[in-house]
């Protein structure tokens, strides 16, 4: 079972969000995949994904992309599961702080509010450091117009890691490692 976190102005309608649902129905495993729309309050995005935990049947791994990188790091180390972070925001709290307003989703084309509260639940949930790196893997390009891709790679030193030359934030690298993420997601 994979629970696919997209990141902050994403949807499950997102491209890897998409290739990801497309490629688990052709190995006839869409029913294997868990991919909502988060809430946009911090708070919420983490009860509503702790919930999809608790309802599966067995043990599942998380992916999570940008902010979703970051709820899949409270919640692997939290309930000990494996979770693959894809240009992951290692530090949300500190990366969005300067963003507090309103935005727009980019494929629902709702608008929301991030504010000051958003950001204290954000830094209510990190892990620093993580402790369970054999839990990780890190997937992510050096050319991420959004994030620093250094700090992901410092906060998860220990982990799985692979730092792909050039890319962007949506990690044009996906589809060649997307049957990797499954058979990992796959591992006892």
């Amino acid at each position: 079972m994979i629970i696919y976190l997209h990141g902050f102005r994403s949807s499950p309608l997102s491209e890897k969000a998409q290739k990801l649902k497309r490629r688990m129905t052709e190995l006839g495993m869409g029913n294997q995949l868990w991919c909502e729309q988060l809430p946009s309050r911090p708070s919420e995005a983490i009860e509503l994904i702790e919930r999809a935990i608790l309802n599966t049947h067995s043990k599942p791994t998380l992916v999570g992309s940008s902010l979703g990188g970051y709820y899949a790091t409270h919640l692997a180390e939290k309930h000990s599961l494996s979770a693959v972070l894809i240009n992951p925001a290692a530090y949300a709290y500190r990366i969005l702080a300067p963003h507090i307003g309103t935005h727009k989703n980019i494929y629902t084309r709702e608008s929301f509010e991030l504010t000051q509260e958003h950001i204290i639940e954000l830094e209510r949930i990190k892990v620093e450091p993580i402790t369970q790196p054999s839990l990780f893997w890190l997937i992510t390009e050096k050319e991420d117009e959004v994030l620093n891709y250094q700090e992901a790679v410092e906060k998860y030193s220990g982990a799985k890691q692979t730092v792909f030359e050039g890319g962007n934030h949506g990690l044009v690298n996906f589809p060649i490692v997307l049957d990797d993420i499954i058979t990992f997601a796959r591992r006892p």
